[in-house]
């Protein structure tokens, strides 16, 4: 007697839906209602279940690194993408499962914030750019996965910081200008991950360094991956007035370059003055460079004056002569 096909026995839109939770308590609990429903046992499991399966444990493990930990991060965010590509859902589409969305982007933003604790911008980048498609979805489609992305305002604001940190200011006020048509800018405005990099960008432009500097300061700081950045634009913005002060200046007093280097103490100062090539002596700093471009310019007027005086000396020996 043919076996009939399991096609037959199952009824798939009796079956229960699947719950909008990777966890691996919610999978085995649907496991047993299927098995119950049908009479099958695991070998009933698709590629896709199995798929979810690992899934659910891999963002579990990735939800549970400490921060002295996080180097184990890239091996399991790699793990969760291979899981999604075997789900078709790490490029949306139509027919990706609203469930499997969420997952998605729900991976790859912690795959963007976890790069920039391991201060990897190269990485963040890419997560940032994977993430765009998903964050273009409608509202409707957030709907029905039951959720919406948690973390869409602090990674845009991140790579927002980035732009900023790297001087890339066309590509910050893009990105913003972007923002605003599709969310509306008083939207922006409530978004305090938004707002900080807009308020940096803002003292850039205007030569605030002080105020830059009091904005990466105690709770200014919208969370704790800004700090990362914030500290690669003080450097950025250090480097900037430490160049303006190789120019404009031969020395400096070691107190007076501690307050415009937006350093800590005189010790951080001299350190920082050894790394660019400067001297510390009793009590100032001074720019080699300065230095010897005085000392051209010196050698350069007294080599004019010289040949003024030889050429006046010449004129007047010529007029005595005519005389």
């Amino acid at each position: 007697m043919r076996q009939r096909s399991t096609s037959q026995d199952i009824n798939p839109t009796s079956l229960p839906r699947p719950t909008t939770n990777f966890t691996t308590s919610n999978l085995k609990t649907h496991i047993r209602q299927e098995t119950h429903h049908t009479g099958k046992a695991l070998p009933h499991l698709t590629t896709a279940r199995m798929s979810e399966a690992q899934l659910g444990k891999i963002i579990q493990s990735l939800e549970a690194l400490k921060a002295n930990n996080i180097t184990t991060a890239p091996q399991l965010l790699s793990q969760a993408k291979k899981q999604l590509l075997h789900l078709n859902a790490l490029v949306p589409s139509e027919d990706t499962n609203a469930k499997h969305l969420y997952a998605a982007v729900h991976v790859l933003e912690l795959g963007a914030l976890y790069s920039i604790r391991l201060k990897d911008t190269d990485s963040f980048t890419r997560y940032y750019q994977q993430l765009q498609p998903f964050y273009a979805l409608p509202a409707y489609t957030w709907r029905s996965a039951g959720r919406t992305p948690q973390n869409q305002g602090k990674v845009t604001g991140l790579y927002l910081l980035l732009l900023l940190s790297t001087g890339d200011y066309a590509g910050f006020h893009t990105v913003l200008e972007g923002l605003e048509l599709q969310s509306g800018k008083e939207q922006l405005e409530k978004d305090a991950f938004i707002q900080y990099p807009v308020r940096l960008e803002q003292a850039l432009m205007e030569g605030s360094y002080d105020r830059v500097w009091g904005e990466t300061k105690g709770e200014r700081v919208p969370s704790e991956e800004f700090g990362v950045f914030s500290e690669v634009l003080i450097n950025t913005i250090r480097s900037e007035i430490a160049s303006c002060s190789e120019r404009a200046y031969p020395s400096l007093p070691i107190s007076n370059a501690k307050n415009l280097l937006f350093l800590d103490s005189e010790g951080a100062v001299i350190q920082f003055a050894q790394s660019r090539g400067w001297v510390a002596k009793d009590g100032r700093i001074y720019f080699p460079q300065r230095e010897e471009e005085m000392l051209a310019q010196e050698k350069d007027v007294m080599a004019s004056s010289g040949t003024v005086i030889e050429n006046t000396l010449g004129y007047a020996r010529k007029l005595e002569t005519i005389v």
